[in-house]
C-alpha cells in the first residue's frame, strides 16, 4: 500500500513540473520573426555614419531588446533618390534579392531630393502617394504598421551656407504638410523629426563630418521615436 501511494505521489510531482512554463529571453509575440522594411533616400542608409548607426538599425537595437523575434531591417535607399528613382530602385532591389511578401513594418522618408533639384509640391503629391500606397502593401495592407517620417531641414546646415534658408525651410514645410496630410488618408503614422533637425544651425553635434547629413546621435532621436511607435503595435 505504501509504495502505491509513493508511486502515485511521484508520478503527481513529475505531472506537475512537466506542466511548469521555462522562462524565455525577450517578448516573441507569438511569432516566429518581426520584420521591418525601411524605404528612402541618404536619411535612411546612413550616409556618412556607420551603418550600425543609421536609424534603421537603430530601431533594430531598440525594439529587440524587448522583442527578441525583430530581425535585421532591409534598407532600399540610395544617397540622392527622388521619389521616381526610389519606385525604380524597389523594383530593382525586388529583382536583385526577392522581397517578402510582407513586413511587419515599413518606414518611408522620401522627399528631399525633390525640394534640392526644384521640383514642386504638387509633382511631388502624386509620386509620394504611390509609394506610400506601396508601402502599405508592404506592411500586409495593415496602415496602422506603416510610418511616414518628415523630411529634414538642410537648410540649416553648413552645406547650405550661401543659400536662402528661410525659401528652403518654406519649401520642405510645404512638402511635409502634404507628406502629412497623404498620410492621414490613408491612417499612417507620422513622424515629424523637422524641428529637431533645425537645432544643428546651433549644435553641430547633430550633423556628420560632410556638414550636411545627419550624425549618430541626431538619428538616435529619431530611432528612439520610431522604436517607441512600433513596441506600441506589439
Amino acid at each position: 500500500m505504501k509504495q502505491t501511494i509513493a508511486i502515485l505521489f511521484l508520478g503527481i510531482n513529475i505531472l506537475s513540473c512537466s506542466n511548469k512554463t521555462v522562462p524565455t529571453m525577450g517578448n516573441t509575440n507569438n511569432k516566429k520573426t518581426l520584420t521591418y522594411l525601411a524605404i528612402g533616400d541618404s536619411y535612411t542608409i546612413g550616409e556618412q555614419v556607420q551603418g550600425k548607426d543609421s536609424f534603421p538599425n537603430q530601431v533594430y537595437s531598440l525594439v529587440k531588446k524587448d522583442f527578441s523575434n525583430f530581425t535585421e531591417p532591409r534598407i532600399i535607399a540610395k544617397t540622392g533618390w527622388t521619389t521616381d528613382e526610389l519606385e525604380r530602385g524597389i523594383i530593382a532591389a525586388d529583382k536583385a534579392e526577392p522581397l517578402q511578401v510582407s513586413y511587419d513594418f515599413v518606414s518611408l522618408l522620401i522627399g528631399v531630393n525633390n525640394q534640392y533639384r526644384g521640383s514642386t509640391v504638387e509633382n511631388y503629391k502624386p509620386e509620394f502617394e504611390e509609394l506610400l500606397k506601396k508601402a502599405i502593401r508592404f506592411a500586409g495592407n495593415n496602415a496602422a504598421h506603416v510610418v511616414v517620417i518628415s523630411i529634414p531641414d538642410w537648410g540649416v546646415t553648413p552645406f547650405a551656407k550661401g543659400r536662402n534658408s528661410n525659401k528652403i525651410a518654406k519649401e520642405i514645410d510645404a512638402y511635409n504638410a502634404a507628406a502629412k496630410e497623404i498620410g492621414s488618408t490613408y491612417d499612417v503614422h507620422y513622424i515629424d523629426i523637422t524641428p529637431w533637425t533645425r537645432e544643428a544651425a546651433t549644435d553641430n553635434s547633430f550633423l556628420a563630418a560632410d556638414g550636411l547629413h545627419p550624425s549618430s546621435k541626431e538619428y538616435k532621436r529619431w530611432a528612439e521615436k520610431i522604436a517607441e511607435f512600433f513596441k506600441s503595435r506589439l
